[in-house]
């Protein structure tokens, strides 16, 4: 395994950032290495909008490299566009108005595989594989106005799992994220995406974090890296999903893997979860589901019903989410299903420290 430390200093033109974890997920200090300083732009959804850049503060983290693990890849080639006060993005990284106007990041692979990435919420909406078929969902009903989440793709939940003392799953879906780096590793493009605390943050979770998102297209998989860390002077817990939406044929799709995990089935009553262990090899959905596995497997394989499998392998998400609200949103529950990795445990970082969680989307 290679580690290599990076710093970030100056902040006025883009370069590559690696993300790093560790086994649990939880990492402290960087580790030391060669230190390299770059230039980095940061360009928030509004800002850019308005065609303004804003800066980002001065970073430094551990990225790390691991040629025997199947959620690793050997990075070589890789290839960071830098502008001074100009949007200059790395091939095969595109920055175009999306829907309601807002601001949306285009990853197109040599491969044929494409990606969208709207900035309000980092939300992935669509991830296209080579042959065309759209593996992401986005419901109808979706409304893209820069005001209520983005109902699709791959939304955030944190620092809240569901219902709690701030809004539904958190704020990170809710709110507009920034550019903070773009790159390109032997053809396949990726970008990197800033969140940190502000004043409507602070207004229900109180404490200073960054989070970093990272995703990288392939030409058959996406992959995302979220790296959570505390930039307060006290300790802060938080809980987090992916809430990821896959188009499917509901009346087909199989997810397989669960067998023998513990299970909190939030079917009849959410409020009070009953708990059971998964006995099927694959578990089905003919009716409502919403069900809590703790304690998952790092693969799932996802029979999505239109001739697709898909296998949704992970590090640091401990648990999945399986749901469909059947006939609740009769307009669509038949063309999709939600498969997310998920920290239901509450993650806790003291000052400085860091939470790494990976998660790839694969045809297989």
């Amino acid at each position: 395994m290679t580690h290599t430390a990076l710093s970030v200093e100056d902040p006025v033109a883009l370069a590559t950032l690696k993300l790093g974890k560790n086994t649990t997920g939880v990492s402290a200090a960087p580790r030391k290495g060669r230190t390299h300083r770059h230039r980095i732009s940061s360009f928030g959804a509004r800002q850019m909008a308005a065609s303004c850049a804003s800066t980002l503060p001065s970073l430094s983290f551990v990225s790390s490299s691991s040629s025997n693990s199947p959620r690793r890849f050997r990075r070589s080639r890789v290839v960071a566009m830098a502008s001074v006060g100009q949007k200059v993005y790395a091939p095969g990284v595109a920055v175009s108005e999306g829907n309601g106007g807002l601001p949306k990041i285009d990853l197109k692979s040599p491969h044929g595989s494409e990606a969208e990435i709207y900035l309000f919420g980092a939300c992935v909406t669509s991830f296209k594989v080579p042959n065309g078929k759209n593996l992401l969902f986005v419901r109808p009903d979706a409304v893209f106005n820069g005001q209520k989440p983005i109902s699709g793709g791959i939304p955030h939940c944190f620092p809240q799992f569901g219902p709690g003392p701030m809004q539904q799953h958190g704020f990170a879906r809710n709110v507009n994220w920034s550019i903070a780096d773009s790159e390109v590793t032997e053809g396949d493009p990726a970008v990197t995406l800033e969140l940190k605390d502000d004043s409507y943050s602070r207004s229900m979770w109180d404490f200073s974090f960054q989070a970093l998102y990272k995703v990288s297209l392939h030409s058959t998989s996406l992959s995302t890296t979220l790296k959570i860390t505390n930039m307060d002077d006290k300790p802060f817990s938080f809980n987090s999903a992916l809430h990821t939406y896959f188009r499917a044929s509901i009346a087909g799709v199989s997810v397989k893997g669960l067998k023998g995990c513990k299970t909190l089935n939030k079917d009849p009553d959410p409020k009070n979860p009953l708990e059971g262990k998964e006995e099927r090899e694959g578990v089905t959905f003919p009716g409502f589901v919403d069900c809590i596995y703790l304690g998952a497997p790092s693969q799932l394989i996802l029979d999505n019903g239109l001739g697709d499998k898909i296998a949704i392998s992970n590090s640091s998400w401990s648990d999945a989410v399986l749901w469909n609200p059947h006939q609740q949103m009769e307009a669509c529950y038949k063309d999709f299903v939600c498969v997310e990795n998920a920290k239901i445990e509450t993650v806790q970082l003291e000052p400085k420290q860091s939470w790494v969680a990976e998660q790839k989307i694969e045809l297989v």
